[in-house]
């Protein structure tokens, strides 16, 4: 029976969550990202309101598409099914409701016709099999063992130590520690069996007594049941409707089974007599990244491990096309290409590479080491052991592996074997924490692990990999290395330490809600004193938003990744290639006359600052088009921003903000001015026509300023697996600015993608 005061209780969030929406109301804004999360801890504690709470989100979600409030729909639409997965019963009425909803949005715009099918789909089988979003959610987010869904999932979270103080850090460890008080392997597995017999027998079962029977029984009896439930339902959900009733059937027998191991006295228990079902958070392991490589071993570790063993049966062709995440568009074609390293065992010598087809061997002779171009005066740096090809391959004997010493050839050839697909049953979910200078480095890291992949291509074929970032800043935030240079030389002031998460909130309002307001939030937390009920399950608030984020945000954003080379004034110095996400600042180093040119002086003369630059570059124009310019000027600095300030200025190109200096000539003599100008482009060149250098630093990173520059080149970063494709069709086609062969299928750019609820909202 319904409550009126819950509904209104319930009545009064929602509508509070929409006017946050809104952005209208600043008595909010001390509340905002709280309200959610209130929200959902009601339904923890007290389940059996779900059912009401979702007959309020799916009223005002039919109100919103009577009133066209489109910016209403996706929020709600995200509460609603977050909703649905920890309720377990549904009436039938309101499944068709939301149903029939989903569908109406298919003859939106994306993001929402994409979200609507996604979740058209979940609904669709969660109506049939009740349930088995929850089974499927915790069985691959703790790695449960299973043949009948072996999909796993883990979240890695990756702080700088640099960025982030260890009170932060503190707090974050303390949060996931007490988050895994109720995710150990056993009371998982006895969360899925009880939510899959509550959902589906429904009151015609004593859930409770045959819980305490599996506690009463060893591990491995309750792994068996775990089994065969998760097996029933998955049989269930392949097939169709009409095998529901041979899953009720099975479900019956399995609870007959096991209460007839035990002389307790049964009686039947309704379901609002049962105890609430938690639905745990999802497995996240903490590392402080200190290494640009990290990243790339912890990933090989995860697919190494023992409990993410590749000796799995090959499961069915239904549940290879099934995907967790169907929610999110798939973005496949830029994740499947491949990766190089940073740390490389070879000579460095383009000659000495391996092709792909066919790839020397560890065991070759040593006349042909001794016919190659070595290179003298070399220290050669024993590779980690993460890279052997031994290592990578042991173990992954299974479905669409190979053995270490057969190749296979990526076209032509009539003794060529058929390759296996590889099942991609694992999914990594890499969130960082902190602002702009770890988004930079976690670039260097994403192109790292591309040019690796591309050379061996290792976790491509196995696993998944998706990007989260949740903006962290303290108080006072830290003035990043272009703030007083921008200051100093009369540019805008736009020293902001988070600006991609700035323009992913304008991109998707639910982001700005539930992620941005982490951003002083988590600091604050930290300082915070414990207090008891710090440490229980149900006061999570970091890590119960992070869960949220890394599951319903499954629509990426895709950021391009910018090359730049630098050249030294000193000659005897290599340029140095490096990458930069969200911007780059030069700035002319300091010019001190030597004394002695200052005494034979005989007037004063007024000094103009600044370094003369010539800049060539490819003007961005609004109609897409792009025109070659040259210009010579005199400059006191320049920043280079990848990230629109704006939405009026979304175009994927660089804006290049150059204060320039303009010598003017009056009565009272010679004077300057400064003026700020602003260009786009796409590629650049910068350099310096006389002796004077300039610093550089990349995404306001003090680890990564460069001095003595003389000149930059700078472009879009080549995707590796087509940079080489490209070399290799070069040595067989005489058309070098043609695409050919494999080139023209494969993606040029190289874009990072970080995770929304939304994408980019129209």
């Amino acid at each position: 029976m319904e409550n009126p005061e819950v509904e209104s209780d319930f009545l009064r969030s929602v509508h509070a969550l929409l006017r946050e929406l809104d952005g209208h109301h600043p008595a909010f804004q001390s509340e905002r990202g709280m309200l959610r999360w209130t929200l959902h801890k009601k339904i923890d504690r007290n389940p059996s309101n779900g059912v009401l709470l979702i007959k309020i989100l799916v009223k005002e979600l039919e109100r919103a598409e009577r009133c066209n409030y489109r910016q209403y729909i996706i929020p709600l639409l995200h509460t609603l099914m977050y909703t649905l997965v920890k309720v377990p019963c549904i009436p039938d009425d309101l499944y068709e409701r939301v149903y029939d909803f989903c569908k109406k949005l298919f003859t939106l715009p994306k993001p929402y016709c994409t979200i609507g099918l996604g979740y058209a789909r979940q609904l669709k089988l969660e109506r049939t099999i009740p349930g088995i979003l929850y089974q499927r959610m915790v069985s691959a987010e703790q790695s449960l063992k299973n043949d009948s869904f072996p999909y796993q999932e883990k979240v890695f979270m990756f702080v700088d130590p640099d960025l982030l103080s260890e009170a932060v850090c503190r707090a974050l460890v303390a949060e996931i520690k007490a988050a895994q008080i109720s995710q150990c392997a056993r009371s998982c597995m006895l969360y899925v069996i009880e939510r899959a017999l509550t959902a589906v027998l429904k009151d015609h079962c004593n859930v409770r007594n045959l819980l305490d029977i599996l506690k009463a029984k060893p591990l491995d009896v309750t792994e068996h049941c775990f089994q065969q439930v998760v097996a029933a339902n998955e049989h269930a959900g392949r097939e169709a409707r009409t095998e529901y009733r041979q899953c009720i059937e099975e479900l019956e027998r399995i609870y007959s089974t096991v209460l007839s191991t035990s002389e307790k006295n049964l009686g039947q228990t309704s379901v609002e007599e049962s105890s609430d079902i938690p639905l745990p958070n999802p497995n996240i392991s903490f590392h402080l990244w200190t290494d640009v490589d990290q990243l790339w071993k912890e990933l090989v570790l995860f697919i190494r491990s023992p409990s993410q063993s590749c000796d799995q049966d090959s499961p069915s062709p239904e549940l290879d096309n099934f995907e967790f995440q169907e929610v999110g568009p798939d973005y496949d074609y830029y994740d499947e290409q491949t990766r190089f390293s940073i740390l490389s065992n070879d000579s460095g010598i383009e000659r000495d590479l391996p092709t792909l087809g066919d790839e020397v061997p560890p065991s070759c002779s040593a006349d042909a080491d001794r016919s190659r171009l070595q290179r003298k005066g070399g220290m050669k740096k024993k590779g980690s052991s993460l890279n052997s090809i031994a290592f990578l391959h042991s173990g992954c004997t299974g479905q669409g592996s190979t053995t270490a010493g057969k190749l296979h050839r990526k076209s032509g050839g009539s003794i060529m074997e058929p390759m296996v697909p590889m099942k991609r049953l694992h999914t990594a979910r890499v969130l960082v924490l902190g602002d702009d200078r770890v988004l930079g480095r976690l670039a260097q890291a994403y192109y790292s692990m591309r040019k690796r992949e591309s050379r061996r291509a290792f976790l491509t074929p196995r696993l998944k990999v998706l990007f989260y970032y949740v903006p962290v800043v303290e108080e006072p935030p830290v003035t990043p290395c272009s703030g007083p240079c921008l200051r100093a030389y009369a540019l805008p002031d736009q020293s902001e330490p988070c600006e991609l998460a700035a323009y992913l909130g304008r991109a998707d309002p639910w982001y700005e809600s539930n992620i941005n307001t982490l951003c002083h939030m988590i600091p604050k937390l930290a300082t915070m004193p414990s207090s008891p009920s710090k440490a229980t399950v149900s006061e999570l608030f970091i890590i119960d938003v992070i869960a949220y984020y890394v599951r319903l945000g499954l629509h990426p954003i895709f950021f391009q990744i910018y090359a730049v080379k630098l050249h030294f004034n000193n000659t005897a110095l290599e340029p140095i290639e490096n990458t930069f996400l969200i911007e780059m600042s030069v700035t002319p180093e300091e010019f001190s006359p030597s004394r002695e040119s200052t005494l034979m002086k005989k007037k004063a003369v007024t000094e103009v600052p600044g370094v003369d630059l010539t800049l060539a570059y490819k003007k961005v124009l609004l109609s897409n088009r792009e025109k070659e310019e040259a210009v010579s000027l005199r400059s006191t600095g320049l920043i280079m921003k990848a990230i629109p300030s704006s939405k009026t200025e979304d175009l994927v190109c660089l804006n290049v903000n150059i204060a320039e200096v303009i010598k003017t000539t009056n009565l009272s003599g010679r004077s300057y001015s400064l003026v700020a100008n602003k260009i786009r482009t796409r590629d650049i060149n910068i350099r310096s026509t006389e002796q004077r250098t300039f610093t550089v630093c990349l995404d306001k990173d003090s680890k990564r300023v460069y001095k003595n520059v003389i000149s930059i080149e700078v472009s879009p970063c080549l995707e590796p697996s087509y940079c080489l494709q490209k070399t290799q069709t070069r040595r067989t086609s005489f058309h070098e600015e043609e695409d050919v062969g494999l080139a023209k299928y494969l993606p040029k750019s190289l874009l990072l993608p970080i995770n929304t609820f939304a994408g980019i909202i129209q």
